[in-house]
């Protein structure tokens, strides 16, 4: 029999190292929802968010669900009801405003049970094949939460409850000097291998592909060349608000950027962020370029970072979210197979707020072109 994808996403980490991994995420998890003052878990409809208190319960109904039920609804919850309640593949967005959830001293119980049964496993020092796996894709999807609910705060603007240096928000290091890269004709291996470490499906399998030559930045396009941009569309008549990145305002003939909950002035040499697919092409049609491709973009972050400057920001390509040939789905069918709908793209990269065994190279994020909500930038190819 063959054995499934999913049990070859070997070497599998130490018990040890997932322990103090999923500590930090729940630790995460829990400052950010305990800091939400009386009423902040009650939130207009969004299209780009999630009731705080929803997303929550979800999260910890994914991990009991994959670590502790085998994946199997027929298996049941601690929690009466989780499943209709929590279950994002079957209660669509809008419904999830309308559910009448428990009381938050009820899932923060929850939350502790199913976090304190996954560390007594890794206590033990033993994990199954099946375990590591699932313990992992549970951890990361823990994270990728964590990192929604930075962005539902940043869009909220809520105070963000956790230590971080402003800094790294707002400023880029200036060390290399803006340029293109140039780069030959190639053959480039997209895609992942098994026994490598865990990956997604999205990432299967290894394949190479031809690249042609192209001309990259080595830097994202910074606040101060889209401001360029911007205030030439508002000298033509356009309005702001049609152009500008979210979170922007201008006094008198000052902008200011919003982190959190705090207005600052832009810094202009900070790569431009929370920007769409939209305004970025928009932004290199009015300069001539245009954005690099899933591909060109894998490319340059493969290669040595004293070459490039990183942006922590996920990138916007102009490659749509698509399949791999071959492609087959893992345990969880709905992390992928869903949006290969040629509408979602694929950004590359990671932003402050992806843990450090994120950022892949391999790793494909996706949204829909027109969000801009999220941590997002942009840097450019030559046409």
């Amino acid at each position: 029999m063959t054995e499934p994808d999913f049990l070859r996403y070997e070497p599998w980490p130490l018990s040890q190292t997932l322990l103090k991994s999923l500590e930090r995420s729940a630790l995460i998890t829990r400052t950010v929802i305990s800091n939400l003052s009386k009423g902040q878990e009650t939130v207009a409809l969004s299209s780009n968010l999630n009731p705080p208190h929803w997303e929550f319960g979800h999260l910890i109904w994914f991990h009991e669900l994959w670590v502790h039920r085998n994946g199997l609804q027929s298996n049941p919850s601690i929690l009466p009801k989780a499943d209709a309640l929590f279950n994002s593949s079957g209660i669509i967005h809008d419904d999830r405003w309308q559910v009448q959830l428990p009381s938050i001293d009820i899932l923060q119980h929850y939350f502790s049970e199913v976090m304190e049964r996954t560390f007594t496993i890794l206590r033990s020092g033993y994990l199954t094949s099946e375990q590591a796996y699932f313990i992992q894709l549970s951890l990361y999807h823990q994270d990728m939460h964590n990192e929604a609910f930075a962005y539902m705060w940043q869009s909220l603007a809520y105070a963000w409850p956790l230590d971080f240096d402003l800094g790294c928000l707002t400023a880029q290091p200036l060390d290399l000097k803006p340029c293109y890269i140039d780069f030959d004709e190639c053959v480039f291996n997209s895609g992942s291998t098994p026994y490598t470490g865990f990956i997604f499906d999205n990432e299967k399998w290894q394949h190479e592909v031809l690249v042609p030559e192209f001309s990259i930045s080595s830097h994202a396009v910074s606040n101060e060349e889209y401001l360029n941009f911007l205030e030439a569309q508002i000298t033509n008549g356009a309005s702001p608000i049609e152009h500008q990145p979210a979170y922007w305002k201008k006094e008198g003939d000052i902008w200011f950027e919003r982190f959190f909950d705090q207005w600052q002035e832009i810094d202009l040499n900070a790569p431009v962020r929370h920007i769409s697919a939209r305004n970025a092409e928009q932004y290199c049609l009015w300069k001539g370029l245009r954005l690099p491709t899933e591909n060109e973009l894998s490319v340059l972050m493969s290669t040595a970072k004293e070459q490039w400057q990183p942006s922590s920001l996920w990138e916007w390509t102009s490659s749509a979210f698509m399949p791999f040939a071959g492609f087959s789905a893992d345990p969880y069918r709905d992390y992928s197979a869903p949006w290969f709908d040629g509408q979602h793209r694929v950004l590359k990269g990671w932003s402050t707020f992806t843990p450090n065994y994120l950022r892949r190279n391999q790793f494909r994020n996706f949204y829909l072109p027109h969000r801009k909500d999220f941590f997002c930038g942009f840097r450019t190819c030559l046409a």
